[in-house]
């Protein structure tokens, strides 16, 4: 889409926190009327009210949103908005129970070329795992994001995020 829309998307977003709870549908009805603006086929559109059904606690009406705007190719029409929608749909899984399907889904960009998104598939994959019982992988995956942010310690910190997914021989 031209630069004009998505400076006005931006604008919505920057917008979002100025709604009260209780105007949430009037926040969704401003982001479907920009994805109206757009063809019906597009994945943006797709993608914008996803992120507003998710954005305002509905992430059951979201999922559905996100899975087809990635199905109908946002991925190859914005990389970085592709990236977005498998952590935001991931999140939503988790959140309506299915976590093993956010695993799946975020389990790839791990090996992703890296962006300034890493850290986020990182933790939102870190609570995918502990939403299955499997918290050392996740505090795993949250020491070894954390890890080359800190002043001091980053080596310790992420051999300790190694350690806790190495299997000891002895447990085998």
């Amino acid at each position: 889409m031209d630069q004009d829309w998505e400076e006005r998307v931006t604008a919505a977003w920057a917008a979002f926190d100025d709604y009260a709870e209780e105007d949430a549908a009037d926040f969704r009805a401003m982001i479907d009327a920009l994805a109206d603006e757009l063809p019906a086929d597009s994945p943006l559109g797709l993608f914008e009210r996803a992120c507003a059904w998710d954005s305002t606690g509905h992430s059951d009406r979201a999922v559905p949103l996100y899975r087809e705007a990635l199905e109908r190719g946002l991925g190859e029409t914005s990389p970085y908005k592709g990236r977005r929608a498998k952590i935001q749909l991931s999140s939503s899984l988790r959140n309506t129970g299915h976590p093993e399907e956010g695993v799946k889904l975020l389990s790839p960009e791990l090996v992703a070329p890296p962006d300034e998104l890493d850290d986020a598939v990182r933790a939102c994959l870190a609570l995918c795992l502990s939403s299955m019982g499997r918290d050392r992988e996740g505090l795993s995956l949250v020491l070894g994001a954390l890890a080359p942010h800190l002043p001091r310690y980053q080596r310790s910190m992420a051999n300790y995020a190694r350690q806790l997914v190495e299997v000891d021989p002895e447990e085998e």
